[in-house]
């Protein structure tokens, strides 16, 4: 039986990556008997050799194979919070491996799923074709489509979906506005359609959340609230805290 393939949101190559660090550097420092370049080093070995323990803690917690399964869990989660009108759609901002995406549409049998990514070389093992073979494992491709696209900018007129969803996208773009971004996924919603946006929303990454909930409100959203899942919803806050995911809340609401 073909089972689908939503990778690991620590990629294999970033532990390895870290991993070789962590070893030249302890090499090196085994090698080279000069004091101040050997205390340099010694400090470069445990700073990689910590990183590279963190990667593979996290990687083991985000596994779909794994105990913890934290990622199922999570796009499960949020998943649940979209609910499509007989005939609706919906846009999955940073698809990925289409997770996220193949969770709505599951849970939306009657309605059809868009999902778009840019597909970056941080992330080389998602892909286009990866998020399609995926929907097709699980038995709904005929009602998804995945394009390559920019969440600064999309190419979709105002109000074209009945929901929009996201999850953990939005912070890794780099922006001096954050709530910038947020807007342009809440511009391709339509009036009276529901959104999910889940991200790390610290006030260094968004500035004040409180804020733009109201500026939201004030422009005419019908409800809107941010509900965190970094202290039990999702994850413990000792998780969210190790993990650097504190301050994960899902943006809630309708247009």
């Amino acid at each position: 039986m073909e089972r689908p393939n939503y990778k690991n949101w620590m990629p294999k190559g970033m532990i390895m990556g870290f991993g070789a660090a962590f070893a030249v550097c302890l090499i090196l420092t085994i090698l080279i008997h000069l004091g101040w370049l050997r205390i340099i080093l010694l400090t470069l070995t445990v700073i990689f050799g910590g990183i590279t323990i963190w990667t593979i803690l996290m990687h083991r917690a985000f596994s779909y194979e794994g105990k913890r399964q934290m990622s199922s869990q999570i796009i499960g989660g949020v998943a649940s919070y979209v609910d499509l009108p007989e005939g609706g759609r919906c846009l999955d901002v940073g698809c990925g491996s289409g997770a996220l995406s193949i969770a709505v549409a599951k849970r939306n049998p009657k309605a059809s799923v868009t999902g778009i990514d840019r597909w970056g070389a941080e992330y080389a093992s998602f892909s286009k074709s990866l998020c399609e073979e995926n929907a097709r494992i699980e038995g709904v491709g005929d009602r998804m489509e995945f394009f390559q696209g920019d969440a600064r900018k999309m190419e979709f007129p105002d109000g074209t979906f009945d929901a929009v969803t996201s999850n953990y996208v939005y912070h890794n773009i780099p922006s001096k506005d954050r709530q910038a971004i947020l807007l342009e996924s809440l511009r391709v919603l339509k009036k009276g359609g529901t959104f999910a946006l889940h991200d790390i929303f610290s006030k260094g990454n968004y500035g004040d959340m409180n804020s733009f909930v109201g500026k939201l409100k004030d422009m005419g959203y019908e409800k809107v609230e941010l509900i965190p899942t970094d202290s039990g919803k999702f994850m413990t806050r000792w998780e969210s805290a190790w993990m650097a995911l504190s301050g994960s809340a899902i943006l809630f609401g309708k247009k």
